[in-house]
């Protein structure tokens, strides 16, 4: 049965158990709690802080690169671009310079629990980027206790699981991934399960990262990469895998411009941890486009928020998408959301436990709906 978009069903869609695997720290920051931060800090910006991630929108990049793709990348506005547009990066940029302390890191991520536990999320694996300067005296373990105090609150307000991942900036040189990665290995934590590789994917190839990588995979790190996301070809979610190791594959839309590649990703399962939603509004439909196409190809997608507090949107809202304007039943979302528990990053126990809490709760929100 095809769900259609009643209250009935928004409530299904609401209350059902999920994962979010590909959540970026700073993209959750509540529009209110930047605010806060910023008249704390005195910064000065151009518009309120609800009004600047109200309006953001990444411009579409060069239309050479695009032309010829499988699915036809749209290049103008969309209709509900902004008059004044601010960036992914720049509204991050703002956010990260306001936070001062341990205590505004704890908060960040309680908030990014908080936030996902109401779009009903169980486990949330977040990504975290390496200090500003004016952060770098905590130092990398301070900061990471940090955000594991947000985590163990939330774990016991909201009986969430959770963790983190430390993102590798590919803008960045290997060696400079190599002495992050080496942090890591240095200073291992409970919470610190991965690294995933991030930052638009035209600025640092896959291949500059191999040493970063295969230290990680030594230590029993596991590894991701955004890939086949902004450069329209599949062969870098290929070296992602073979190369770099990679465990699973963040965003990997334009691996349907090669049919090997497809039906390698199709008969390996690799997990694909995608979301409708991005800050290039024109790219929405084609997103959507993309992921039906990947859905239909077999592959192993799983939806997550991304940067949810600045689209802004939540896991319930792209699960809604899906089952609206991809008109993906209940079945295949079920499907969806209990590979994102196989595809999570805890161990085999907790993964155990948490499979069989979303078939509970799925059995009963399936006879629920029956009624």
């Amino acid at each position: 049965m095809t769900l259609i978009d009643t209250p009935s069903t928004a409530s299904y869609l609401d209350r059902m158990p999920k994962t979010d695997l590909h959540c970026h720290l700073i993209g959750t920051v509540r529009a209110s709690t930047f605010g806060e931060l910023a008249r704390r800090e005195k910064l000065e910006l151009p518009d309120s802080a609800e009004a600047i991630f109200r309006d953001i929108n990444s411009l579409p990049p060069d239309p050479a690169l695009y032309a010829d793709t499988r699915i036809p990348v749209p290049m103008g506005r969309s209709a509900d671009e902004p008059d004044t547009s601010y960036s992914l990066f720049k509204a991050s940029e703002w956010v990260v310079s306001v936070l001062r302390s341990a205590e505004d890191l704890t908060r960040i991520t309680y908030e990014a629990f908080e936030s996902a536990h109401q779009s009903g999320t169980r486990h949330l694996e977040l990504f975290f980027d390496h200090l500003p300067p004016h952060l770098e005296p905590l130092g990398y373990r301070g900061a990471v206790e940090a955000y594991a105090d947000g985590i163990r609150m939330a774990e016991r307000d909201f009986g969430m699981t959770g963790r983190m991942i430390a993102g590798i900036d590919r803008s960045k040189s290997g060696e400079h991934a190599l002495h992050l990665v080496q942090q890591i290995v240095d200073n291992p934590h409970e919470y610190v399960v991965g690294i995933g590789l991030d930052n638009l994917e035209t600025a640092g190839p896959p291949e500059r990262f191999v040493d970063a990588y295969a230290l990680a995979g030594a230590a029993g790190l596991k590894r991701t990469a955004h890939s086949s996301e902004h450069a329209p070809i599949a062969a870098n979610t290929i070296t992602c895998l073979d190369r770099l190791g990679c465990d699973r594959i963040d965003h990997g839309y334009f691996v349907l411009e090669d049919d090997a590649v497809v039906e390698r990703v199709r008969a390996d399962q690799t997990p694909f941890i995608v979301a409708f939603t991005t800050s290039r509004r024109s790219w929405r439909p084609w997103r959507q486009a993309s992921i039906k196409a990947m859905v239909d190809a077999g592959l192993n997608v799983i939806l997550s928020s991304d940067d949810p507090g600045m689209f802004p949107t939540t896991l319930a809202a792209e699960y809604r998408i899906a089952s609206t304007a991809l008109q993906l039943d209940n079945t295949t979302l079920r499907a969806m959301s209990l590979a994102g528990v196989e595809a999570s990053w805890l161990s085999e126990p907790e993964k155990m436990l948490l499979r069989e809490s979303f078939v509970r709760d799925f059995d009963a929100l399936d006879q629920e709906s029956a009624h």
